[in-house]
């Protein structure tokens, strides 16, 4: 029988998924022990997630993985434009440049990050994280399912049942994530509490293999939105033809009546649905794999208690429109490893954990209404195409859109602007990287106010140093003369202190300090010269100012004035490292038990 204080591992993680694999090799690259689980035998086995945004490949960059991910992916380029058209074959009713593709955005893109979007199903992102968390130390069980935990002031006891001896044994560790995906058993074991509701519409999924290189080779395009009858019921009101590998490799969906039972997924009548939907009778198609899912729009309001912390899934419940999903899943777990890390090698007191739920219950929050409402933000396209009373003829709706009349023109129009609606579906750059954190590992600037937007924040990114904010991209050039970016600077595990040439006090203060987790970076200097000017014109402070941006590259703490002595600099960076890894608060073992010593068993 283990003691309290013997550990079989620093943290369980259960679930292989985008969350737990991301936290398995955020863990292992800081050197902690991690040890993940599943119930399953093997990984993702559909290709459900696949929009990799920006953000999500910054976090890939950042763990080193990225140029492995762009070797399995879709690139950017080729995501392309989304199609609305009344089968594959048939008439088109609209495009719209999407992912940030288009000429109108593909600068905002650039300029807001090192990283291109990329599309990378989950079956081939999964391996990806796995394989690389177990090169660098993680361990990884499969045919294991969870089934209980009890928490202690020290740690947390967890029971597993192996699936193939049939046998039932517990690990210890200090902390537990459940990335156990929408039916969290850990969330519900831990009474997560939850807004919102499952299952308030169905979709039914056909992944099939088929050669329609003919008709989208010539116009690229990841997503085909299909204005047919046959695909017509539901919130969306359209079929769906999505691009797994182009183009050979492909889903087809369709919205169904959940007060009729499950659909009627047969093979005759499947068939006919994909025929009907690219519009060819006579087409070959290999069916892999047939299933159902259901829209949810649920959230969690916080996502840990005690030593248990939840991400993913577990805490946000939503449909894949606006493409948020698997992204959101890893960010969670970016945001949460490096706090474990720094609390288990003793860099942070316990707080600091606090700041996960705080930082990321909003984020969401957020993704799930903008999900659920990207879905709905269909019914404005769908009015102009069907006519009343012929809703079932493809032929009156194309010619009362086409009409030379009164009417046709209204109804054009109301088709652009339906269109741009879908820009906060398609090109939500803002949703995507305008995060903001509040919590006590961030500290406010007092002399900021309150920031105001220049553009739409849903569908622009707003550069700002602003504490809570992402450090904005910028082009420096590396020792080798090559350009390298503030993302690659920073980040990496460590706090960096970002300054000027002229902020000798803050690299001097930082020495004296001899923080191990903490990196001086002097913008201007060999290594990190800034001869664009980029860094000057996005800074927001003095060059003998300062920046403290955490490991997961958000700013903790700016001084926005210049400091020219050492003594100042170090009690002010000595200050704010303190307050925000919780060393002013940390708790004392007496009182660890009063307040993280819960008990849950399923």
């Amino acid at each position: 029988m283990k003691t309290q204080l013997e550990f079989d591992t620093d943290v369980l993680i259960v679930g292989t998924g985008p969350t737990g694999a991301t936290a398995a090799l955020a863990l292992a690259t800081q050197g902690v022990r991690v040890h993940m689980l599943s119930r399953w035998n093997w990984l993702a086995n559909t290709p459900r997630a696949h929009i990799t945004n920006q953000r999500a490949v910054e976090v890939l960059r950042d763990l080193g993985v990225e140029e492995e991910a762009a070797k399995y992916a879709v690139p950017w380029g080729d995501m392309g434009d989304t199609l609305f058209t009344t089968s594959l074959a048939g008439q088109e009713i609209a495009r719209l440049r999407t992912w940030g593709t288009g000429d109108e955005r593909y600068g905002d893109y650039l300029k807001a990050s090192p990283c291109t979007m990329l599309d990378v199903p989950q079956p081939l992102m999964e391996p990806i994280l796995l394989k690389n968390a177990g090169e660098r130390g993680a361990q990884v069980t499969f045919n294991t399912e969870y089934l209980s935990h009890v928490q202690d002031r020290d740690g947390v006891t967890v029971t597993f049942r192996n699936h193939v001896t049939g046998t039932d044994y517990t690990l210890r560790a200090r902390y537990l994530i459940g990335a156990d995906g929408a039916r969290s058993q850990i969330a519900e074991d831990i009474g997560l509490p939850f807004e919102g509701q499952l299952a308030r519409a169905g979709t039914a999924y056909v992944l099939f293999k088929a050669d329609l290189s003919k008709y989208v080779a010539h116009r690229p395009s990841i997503l085909h939105w299909i204005m047919n009858p046959v695909a017509g019921f539901g919130e969306i009101g359209m079929g769906l033809l999505r691009a797994v590998r182009p183009w050979g490799e492909w889903i087809a969906g369709w919205g169904f009546n959940m007060a009729d039972g499950e659909p009627d997924l047969s093979e005759d009548t499947v068939l006919a649905k994909i025929r009907t939907l690219v519009g060819d009778p006579d087409l070959e198609v290999d069916v892999q794999t047939k299933s159902t899912w259901y829209v949810n729009q649920q959230h969690a309001n916080q996502f840990s208690v005690g030593r248990v912390f939840c991400g993913g899934d577990a805490v946000h419940r939503h449909p894949p429109s606006s493409g948020l999903g698997s992204n959101t899943c890893m960010q969670d777990a970016f945001n949460l490893a490096w706090k474990l890390a720094y609390v288990i090698k003793g860099y942070a007191g316990e707080s600091l954990l606090d700041s996960y739920s705080l930082e990321r219950a909003p984020v969401g929050r957020q993704i799930v209404a903008r999900a659920n409402q990207s879905r709905k933000d269909y019914g404005p396209l769908n009015e102009t195409f069907r006519v009343p009373g012929q809703e079932h003829s493809i032929e009156a709706g194309l010619a009362r859109l086409h009409a030379p009349t009164p009417e046709g023109v209204e109804l054009r129009q109301k088709l652009q602007e339906a269109l741009e609606l879908k820009n906060y579906e398609f090109n939500a750059h803002g949703v995507e990287l305008n995060q903001r954190y509040e919590s006590a590992a961030v500290i406010p600037d007092p002399t900021a106010g309150e920031e105001q937007w220049a553009k739409d924040p849903q569908l622009y990114v707003q550069p700002t140093t602003r504490p809570g904010a992402k450090i904005p991209h910028a082009w420096l050039v590396d020792p080798n003369g090559s350009r390298t970016s503030t993302l690659d600077v920073t980040g990496h595990g460590k706090f960096s202190l970002v300054t000027g040439l002229a902020g000798r006090a803050w690299e001097a203060a930082a020495a004296e300090l001899n923080e191990p987790f903490l990196r001086t970076v002097v913008i201007g200097e060999k290594g990190a010269e800034d001869p664009y000017g980029a860094w000057h014109k996005v800074r927001g402070i003095h060059e003998a100012g300062a920046l403290l941006v955490r490991p997961d590259g958000y700013i903790a703490w700016r001084q926005s004035a210049p400091v020219w002595d050492v003594e100042t600099a170090r009690t002010e960076l000595r200050t704010a490292l303190d307050a925000i890894l919780g060393h002013t608060q940390q708790t004392t073992p007496e009182n660890v038990g009063e307040t993280r010593e819960f008990t849950h068993v399923h």
